[in-house]
């Protein structure tokens, strides 16, 4: 049974709050034994872009910190970026909260920032026409020379550390494309790449949630039914 939803927004994002009441699942009928759920919190938050320019994410974030162990969280990415210090706020709360009690739907395109947030996720899950994106990260800095100087370094080798943990230590680019998209190489994929490379666990198709794996066998079944058809 799923409890009233609760919504909070800030200019880019939209928390929905439910909370599901216990569920009891039968898992064997002769001995009478049950498999129990306890009630928890679902968050779901639907992410924009990481541009907050207003205080309103406190009070998304302040939502979210109160989760109990049982909560987990859900990331509808529609996003093509924006701040990574901000992103790196979902990174910190999802470590301190919701550590591999997350799930990401890539609904419909992470690019960027939106796309590292995808890879934060324990399951992350993507449709039949997701579209994503990365590249390194851009800004720019003022001031005195020796301070610019000191600034850029300093972000420099945190953020490609931030960067390289979420990216190539999950296997999701080579360490020779992670170099080539540090001096300007975006990689655009879709979904069949995703799977190939691991960076989406599971896809939406026909109603039914099928894993990286099947998602791969069904695009060969179509192409080999789609050439039989071609042939006839």
């Amino acid at each position: 049974m799923i409890g009233a939803k609760k919504e909070l927004s800030s200019e880019q994002h939209t928390l929905y709050t439910e909370v599901i009441s216990e569920q009891k699942r039968v898992v064997d009928k002769e001995k009478n034994i049950y498999q129990i759920t306890p009630k928890y919190k679902r968050y779901r938050v639907y992410i924009g872009r990481f541009f907050e320019l207003k205080k309103g994410l406190h009070s998304v974030f302040n939502e979210l910190r109160e989760a109990k162990r049982n909560d987990y969280l859900e990331l509808m990415i529609n996003s093509g970026g924006g701040i990574i210090l901000e992103g790196q706020q979902f990174y910190n709360l999802i470590q301190e909260k919701f550590h591999k009690r997350t799930v990401a739907y890539l609904d419909n395109y992470g690019y960027s920032m939106g796309a590292l947030l995808f890879c934060m996720a324990e399951k992350r899950v993507a449709y039949e026409y997701s579209d994503f994106m990365f590249h390194t990260y851009s800004g720019g800095a003022h001031g005195k020379g020796g301070e610019i100087k000191a600034r850029v370094e300093h972000s420099n080798k945190k953020l490609e550390k931030f960067f390289y943990d979420l990216i190539v230590k999950k296997g999701f680019l080579t360490n020779h494309e992670f170099e080539q998209m540090l001096v300007g190489q975006d990689y655009w994929m879709e979904t069949k790449e995703l799977c190939k490379r691991g960076i989406a666990t599971h896809v939406i198709v026909n109603g039914d949630e099928l894993t990286a794996k099947e998602y791969l066998k069904y695009l060969k079944k179509e192409k080999k039914e789609a050439k039989k058809k071609k042939n006839k």
